[in-house]
């Protein structure tokens, strides 16, 4: 059985962009000759992919720290100032 082989959507682009370039490196093996830029621009990417989760995690405790001040608020409106 045959295992099946994943297009990844940087493979599509090269296809778009120059299909004797795709051809050179997905059928005959060369290797890119600007692979020091391609480490850059996935650390880059890889950077931007941490950013974002931080992002993401801080929003989340921002939106519960919210929740909380409004629950308290509540309460200390429901059982009076004299707390």
């Amino acid at each position: 059985m045959k295992e099946k082989r994943i297009i990844r959507a940087s493979e599509l682009g090269q296809y778009r962009y120059c299909t004797r370039a795709w051809w050179l490196g997905q059928v005959m093996g060369y290797q890119s000759t600007n692979v020091e830029v391609m480490r850059q621009g996935t650390d880059q990417h890889r950077a931007h992919g941490r950013s974002v989760v931080r992002y993401h995690r801080l929003r989340w405790l921002a939106v519960a720290l919210l929740v909380l001040a409004g629950a308290a608020l509540v309460a200390w409106l429901l059982l009076g100032p004299g707390l």
